[in-house]
């Protein structure tokens, strides 16, 4: 499992300052939020009036091959490595892109405690202060069931995800698989925004070590999840 738990502890102004989101359609936000699977979370996304600040759920549809069943709820797809793939490919134009606003996020280590048997969860982030930064992200509208078989939500729901990316060094000795794509300053958010994806492409990429470290404390044990 990678990136299905991560933080944001900021305020929405900082986030409509950084996103130059125009509009806010947040209601409040909460001091610290831990965000979960299949839970709505902060998004900035583009629309014919700007830049909207909103709330989206954290799961794009997931490819119809890998759906137990057909009337099975769709739990979601968190993180997105495969850009190529023709499922994933129709939300990668300007108008299904966004910003998903965070301050750290986690991954599993490798090895398990020998105490609790349980792999540890690693915490990321800029530095220390844990300084605002964004998730490279799509959207789309979606209408379906999510939620599980026991708790199913039919009906229309609006989706996020964010995209992967090879690791680089600092999480790499953690989860040797992937990592978050990373945006980081202004013009990094200009171009996943605004550029034709031939250009934006280019931001799928590991963050500098020299740029992420890895925080001491420790975190609540996350869900699982689907990425693809």
């Amino acid at each position: 499992m990678m990136c299905n738990l991560y933080n944001l502890t900021t305020n929405q102004q900082a986030i409509r300052d950084l996103a130059r989101a125009m509009t806010d359609s947040l209601g409040n936000l909460e001091p610290s939020l831990d965000v979960y699977p299949d839970r709505p979370a902060p998004v900035v996304r583009n629309t014919a009036e700007g830049r909207e600040l909103l709330r989206l759920t954290w799961g794009m549809p997931t490819p119809p091959q890998f759906l137990k069943t057909k009337d099975a709820p769709d739990t979601g797809v968190t993180n997105i490595r495969n850009t190529a793939s023709p499922h994933w490919r129709r939300w990668l134009g300007v108008e299904n892109r966004c910003l998903v606003p965070a301050t750290a996020f986690s991954e599993y280590g490798q090895k398990p405690d020998p105490v609790s048997k349980r792999k540890p969860l690693h915490w990321f982030a800029l530095d220390e202060s844990r300084p605002l930064f964004f998730f490279a992200g799509i959207w789309t509208p979606w209408t379906g069931t999510r939620g599980s078989m026991k708790t199913p939500r039919p009906g229309e729901h609006q989706l996020f995800a964010f995209l992967t990316c090879e690791p680089n060094t600092v999480v790499g000795k953690v989860h040797p698989k992937a990592m978050p794509v990373v945006l980081t300053t202004e013009d990094e958010i200009e171009m996943w925004m605004t550029a034709e994806w031939e250009t934006a492409q280019a931001l799928q990429r590991p963050l500098a070590d020299e740029e992420l470290i890895e925080l001491p404390e420790e975190a609540p044990d996350e869900p699982q999840g689907r990425l693809l």
